[in-house]
C-alpha cells in the first residue's frame, strides 16, 4: 500500500498551476507596460504643450523687448530734439546780434528767389502757351502750375516783409546814431567843462602855493607839479618828517584846505604825492631798496596832510625810486635835485 501511495503522488501534475502564475505575472507585466507606455504618452504630449506654450511666451517676451527697443529710441530721439531745440534758441539769441546782416543776406537771396520765380513764372507761361495748344490738361500739370503759383506769391509776400523790417532797421540805427552823437557831443562838452573847471583850481592853488612857498629857495616849480627836496622833508636814508618839512606841508595843506571848499563835489581830483630817490642805492633792513624808501616818504607826506584834515579820499602816494630823475649825471648837485618830493593837484 506503501508503494501505491508513492506511485500516486508522483503522477500528480503541476504544470497547469505553473502556467496559470506564469500568464498571470505575464498579463502584470504587459498591464504595467501599456501603463508606463500611456503615462509616456501623456508626459510627452504634456512637454510638448509647455513646449509650445515657453515658445510663445519667448516670442512675446521677443516682441515686448522690441517694443521696449522702440520706445527707448523714440525716447533718445526726443532727447535729442530736445537737445538740438536748446541748441537752436541758444543760437537764435546769439544771431540776433547780427540782425541787420542776415535781413540783408535773406533780402539778396529772396531777390534771386524772386528772379528764379520770374524765370519759373516765364516757363510756366510757356508751357501754358503750350498746354492751350493740347484740349486738355493732366491733373498733375495743373497741381504743379498751382503749387509754383503759390509758391511765387509767398516768395513776393516775404520779400515785402523783410523790406518792411530792413527799412525800419534802417530807421531805428539812423536814430540811434543821431542819439548816440548828441551824447557824445554832450560828454565831450561835458568832460572840456569839468577840464577847465579844473585847470581854474589848479592855477588857482598854483599860484597861492607859489607866493607861500616862494620864500624857500630850495622848493622849485617844475611844469604843473611843486618840487620839495627830500633833505627839506627828512633825514638821508629816512621817511619820519622832520620839524621843518612839517611846517612846509602846513602851509600847502592849508591852501590846498581853502581852495577845496570852492572846488564842486562832482569834480574828480587827487592831491598826487611822488617819492623819487637818487641813483645811490640803499639796502636796509626797513628798506631793501629805493623803491622801499621813495614810497614810504609819500606815504608819510599823505598821513601828515590826512592829519591836517586832507581827505584821505582825494590824496594818493606812489614811489618811484630812482628811475624818473630830472638831473643827469652823478655831481652833488645832480643826485641832491633828484632826491624829491613831487606835489601835483590833477584829476583821478
Amino acid at each position: 500500500m506503501i508503494g501505491s501511495r508513492r506511485r500516486s503522488r508522483s503522477n500528480i501534475n503541476v504544470w497547469p498551476g505553473y502556467v496559470d502564475a506564469l500568464s498571470a505575472l505575464l498579463m502584470l507585466v504587459i498591464f504595467m507596460l501599456l501603463v508606463y507606455v500611456v503615462s509616456q504618452l501623456y508626459l510627452s504630449q504634456t512637454l510638448s504643450d509647455r513646449n509650445s506654450e515657453l515658445a510663445s511666451l519667448n516670442q512675446r517676451l521677443n516682441e515686448i523687448s522690441q517694443l521696449l527697443g522702440l520706445e527707448q529710441s523714440k525716447t533718445e530721439a526726443l532727447e535729442q530734439q530736445m537737445l538740438t531745440v536748446q541748441s537752436s534758441f541758444s543760437d537764435s539769441q546769439a544771431q540776433n546780434e547780427d540782425l541787420q546782416d542776415r535781413l540783408e543776406a535773406s533780402r539778396n537771396q529772396l531777390m534771386q528767389q524772386t528772379a528764379d520765380a520770374d524765370a519759373r513764372a516765364q516757363r510756366l507761361a510757356n508751357m501754358n502757351q503750350e498746354l492751350d495748344d493740347k484740349d486738355e490738361l493732366s491733373v498733375s500739370q495743373q497741381n504743379m502750375i498751382m503749387r509754383l503759383s503759390n509758391q511765387i506769391a509767398s516768395l513776393q509776400n516775404q520779400l515785402q516783409k523783410i523790406t518792411t523790417a530792413l527799412n525800419l532797421q534802417k530807421e531805428m540805427t539812423a536814430d540811434k546814431e543821431g542819439e548816440l552823437e548828441n551824447v557824445s557831443r554832450r560828454l565831450n562838452t561835458l568832460l572840456a567843462e569839468r577840464v577847465n573847471q579844473l585847470e581854474q583850481y589848479q592855477s588857482e592853488f598854483f599860484s597861492r602855493l607859489r607866493n607861500i612857498l616862494a620864500a624857500n629857495e630850495n622848493i622849485r616849480v617844475v611844469g604843473d607839479r611843486f618840487l620839495l627836496p627830500s633833505e627839506l622833508l627828512f633825514a638821508s636814508g629816512s621817511a619820519e618828517l622832520g620839524t621843518e618839512g612839517k611846517r612846509e606841508l602846513d602851509k600847502l595843506a592849508g591852501v590846498l584846505l581853502e581852495v577845496v571848499k570852492t572846488i564842486p563835489a562832482d569834480l574828480d581830483w587827487i592831491l598826487r604825492i611822488d617819492g623819487h630817490t637818487d641813483r645811490i642805492p640803499i639796502n636796509t633792513p626797513q628798506f631793501p631798496s629805493n623803491w622801499e624808501l621813495s614810497t614810504a616818504r609819500a606815504v608819510s607826506v599823505v598821513r601828515y596832510l590826512a592829519g591836517q584834515g586832507v581827505p584821505q579820499n582825494r590824496m594818493v602816494a606812489a614811489g618811484f625810486g630812482e628811475f624818473f630823475p630830472v638831473a643827469q649825471g652823478t655831481t652833488a648837485d645832480a643826485l641832491q635835485k633828484n632826491r624829491r618830493i613831487e606835489i601835483k593837484l590833477t584829476d583821478r
